[in-house]
């Protein structure tokens, strides 16, 4: 029989995602608080339904929203996904929320009988549109095991972590390095400029180097050109993850000096009004505080994310 997949959350990553479900064969169907972004998935093969609750009958719905309040809206407020008589079998969930407030959801869904998988991933909206996430997964085993087809459609690799909520820990401490090594990452190129070095030619010595990364090579075009308006993911989202991060340093008693310093240059984005921009634009304030004002550079280049 043809498994059921539905889907809930359209935004930038959560499109891409979706997608690559579509174009590997299988039966998705879509809803979206704003319905205008699910066109995209029409036109690509999904099928697009009214409510959540129309998801209900699915096997396996992922959910890939913005916070964990959003989540818990979308299960179970009036007329949420698991709030009337009928449940799909098992939720997957791709969205960066924190460890208790998982904890929370799984308790109030496996009271229903609903199977819970977390499931996060790395990687931005042009990495999942190429196939290349990466993709882990905690929770019972048993329900990785029967999911992992459906992961290994979005992603390049995908991995089991543990039982629980580890995949929640595994997000929050990728995401803080994600924050950290941006901050550092621009403070040395603004450093290497100050001093003389086009940025271009500074970046792309980092990336040949051993301190070179997939991250700090689709990073480049971004930070040689300044096209912070082609987002990947903004000042406000990464703040929430790098508190997210902090918690549970403070939690489990880990002390995070280089996060702590970081969260407060991000705090200090969002404060400036950097929302709807990429995290990115960081580089362009640390040159300001260097008293160096940055130009595009209009390089063509790849950020070998090409699908």
């Amino acid at each position: 029989m043809t498994v059921r997949i539905g889907w809930i959350g359209l935004g930038r990553m959560g499109e891409a995602m979706a997608k690559r479900l579509v174009k590997a064969g299988h039966a998705v169907y879509v809803w979206n608080r704003t319905a205008s972004k699910a066109a995209p998935l029409a036109d690509a093969g999904a099928s697009i339904v009214g409510s959540k609750q129309d998801l209900a009958g699915c096997d396996i719905v992922f959910t890939m929203v913005s916070t964990t309040d959003d989540l818990k809206q979308v299960l179970f407020d009036e007329g949420g996904l698991v709030a009337g008589a009928t449940r799909p079998r098992i939720v997957v969930d791709s969205s960066s929320i924190s460890q208790e407030g998982s904890a929370e959801i799984r308790a109030r869904l496996e009271a229903m009988g609903v199977g819970y998988l977390c499931s996060p991933v790395s990687g931005n909206a042009k990495v999942a549109k190429a196939g290349k996430l990466l993709q882990v997964a905690s929770g019972p085993q048993a329900l990785y095991t029967e999911v992992e087809p459906y992961l290994q459609a979005m992603a390049r690799k995908v991995m089991w972590v543990g039982e629980g909520e580890l995949a929640r820990i595994w997000k929050i401490a990728h995401n803080t390095m994600f924050g950290v090594i941006i901050q550092n990452l621009c403070e040395i190129t603004v450093l290497a400029e100050k001093a003389g070095i086009p940025r271009h030619i500074f970046l792309e010595s980092i990336n040949d180097s051993v301190l070179g990364s997939m991250y700090t090579k689709y990073k480049t075009p971004m930070l040689t050109n300044l096209t912070f308006d082609q987002v990947t993911f903004t000042p406000k989202l990464l703040l929430k993850d790098m508190d997210l991060g902090l918690a549970a340093a403070r939690a489990h008693g880990v002390a995070m000096p280089s996060a702590a310093a970081t969260r407060e240059s991000v705090a200090r984005l969002v404060g400036r009004g950097h929302e709807d921009i990429d995290f990115a634009v960081l580089l362009v304030e640390t040159a300001k505080d260097a008293g160096l004002e940055l130009k595009s550079e209009n390089r063509k280049m790849s950020d070998g994310l090409e699908s």
